[in-house]
């Protein structure tokens, strides 16, 4: 029997989905969380037949308010090794017209929930002396963007966030890892097949179960701030060497270039 537990949101799909089978993998058992209840389910019988799991699910809004309590008190019983905060999604457009209800289920889950989830799991962890989160931030973090204006502020704060309390924790055997992805292909953009990716992370557009593995290393060596693919690292840095109007004139052109394509 496993003693090992992970919890990870937004699990149904993309980024989410990788994790759960990457910790299945390492013999973990899983409480998963999304709102897509179909996927969820499918997700759950998945890596019980393929691995030594056991796998709970939890169809849950994690844009509302506090459900971060209400998903602590469902699994109080449980001691949380590992602490994923995947799930997240984005919005494009002028924020004088973008829709404020988007907007601010946005804010609730990249922010709020994630914030508070991070701190009702953390006291156990650093009771026990163990205890690792990856939260799942964006290259989006390193500069502002001009047309997902919101998207970009959230993913920035959930990175400093990170920081900060990746800072706090040294030595108390719990990690924080910031996971800042350029694109990725998953259902944030569009779904793809396994079929589709390649070995390596492209510059451009990267396949979910390399960046995943990518982030899940790192987390495991207890890394704090990860970007995957070498371009993408020298596109994290070009902030600092610039004026930041300069760097969100440039973000600005290429969301316009790109506006069906999203940040993951």
């Amino acid at each position: 029997m496993n003693n090992k537990t992970a919890l990870v949101t937004g699990a149904a799909s993309g980024l989410g989905y990788e994790f759960a089978v990457l910790l299945a993998k390492d013999s973990y058992n899983l409480i998963l969380i999304d709102i897509d209840s179909e996927n969820l389910e499918g997700t759950k019988k998945e890596l019980e037949s393929l691995y030594q799991t056991q796998v709970t699910i939890l169809v849950k809004d994690l844009s509302t308010a506090e459900i971060a309590n209400e998903i602590y008190n469902e699994i109080q019983d449980k001691s949380i090794d590992v602490l994923i905060n995947n799930a997240g999604f984005g919005l494009f457009g002028t924020f004088s017209k973008t829709n404020w209800q988007r907007e601010s289920a946005m804010l609730h889950l990249h922010i709020m929930t994630t914030t508070h989830l991070t701190k009702l799991l953390l006291n156990g962890m650093v009771e026990r002396g163990k205890g690792r989160i990856l939260n799942i931030s964006s290259l989006a973090a390193f500069q502002p963007g001009p047309l997902m204006a919101i998207y970009y502020a959230s993913k920035a704060y959930i990175l400093s966030f990170s920081e900060a309390i990746a800072n706090e924790l040294k030595g108390t055997g719990v990690t924080v890892t910031v996971l800042c992805p350029g694109q990725t292909k998953t259902s944030f953009q569009q779904v793809v097949s396994k079929q589709n990716c390649d070995n390596k992370i492209s510059f451009n557009m990267a396949c979910p179960v390399q960046v995943a593995k990518y982030g899940y290393n790192a987390m495991m060596q207890g890394k704090t701030v990860v970007v995957p693919g070498f371009f993408n690292k020298f596109l994290s840095k070009l902030p600092r060497l610039m004026p930041r109007k300069t760097s969100a004139s440039i973000v600005r052109k290429i969301q316009e270039k790109n506006r069906e394509g999203s940040l993951n």
